[in-house]
């Protein structure tokens, strides 16, 4: 799978290299490519930005500049490509999205900063590529470099070989195999004791089943005391 980022701070994609997106990017199953935006300025200030048609505080990042960048980007991309835009008025991201980014050939993240990019881009380039507006979260990021890091991890450690065991990944929060999406449940690890605190009796028990019970049961209580708004109720939790 290939990624393309846009970004008017091509180092903050540093930590891409690193842990599991490094170990992917090594091995070839994702190629990243990182754009310094500014390259498709034309002025000695290298300007992205200008002010806001209709007032209003804060700049917008200027059409033209943008327009240039992912002509050139997308030129020789497959047509499948999907455009993803950061920004903080965009649709949820959530597994669903991430399971259907890991099957497509590839993404270009537009990097917004400031009051965001102009929105002729998106009138534009949605006519060949899908284009996705998309948030991480109700609250608002300085620019969209971080998102892009989120999503390059999130669909990363989808990709064959990425996680030290694939069948991880079937048992995460939100994953399909889980009744409802719902979250996974606490976790333990050795020591069996710790500060007077006791790995739950059922884990060390040597029942599978037992153990297979008590962690649906925890996973569905936990999703509805922590994400109520995903619609897991007491009926799911008792089993009735």
């Amino acid at each position: 799978m290939r990624v393309d980022v846009v970004t008017v701070f091509p180092e903050y994609l540093a930590p891409a290299r690193l842990s599991l997106l490094g170990k992917a990017i090594g091995a070839g199953t994702l190629q990243l490519h990182v754009h310094d935006l500014r390259k498709w300025t034309t002025d000695r200030h290298r300007t992205v930005d200008d002010t806001p048609y209709g007032g209003g505080p804060g700049m917008v990042m200027r059409p033209d500049v943008w327009g240039d960048a992912l002509d050139d980007v997308l030129e020789s991309l497959s047509p499948e490509t999907r455009i993803v835009v950061p920004t903080p008025s965009g649709i949820p991201l959530t597994q669903r999205r991430v399971e259907d980014y890991a099957q497509v050939p590839g993404l270009v993240i537009a990097c917004g900063r400031y009051e965001g990019i102009d929105a002729r881009v998106w009138q534009h380039f949605s006519k060949r590529f899908a284009v996705d507006e998309l948030s991480i979260g109700d609250y608002v990021l300085a620019g969209g470099e971080v998102v892009s890091l989120v999503i390059l991890e999130a669909v990363a450690r989808l990709m064959p070989g990425v996680l030290g065991n694939e069948a991880s990944a079937a048992d995460d929060s939100f994953a399909q195999d889980r009744p409802g999406g719902a979250l996974e449940g606490p976790v333990y690890t050795k020591p069996r004791s710790w500060r007077g605190l006791d790995v739950p009796t059922v884990l060390t028990g040597g029942d599978h089943g037992k153990v297979a019970e008590w962690r649906l049961q925890q996973s569905l209580r936990r999703t509805a005391s922590n994400r109520p708004d995903l619609g897991l109720g007491t009926e799911e939790i008792t089993g009735q």
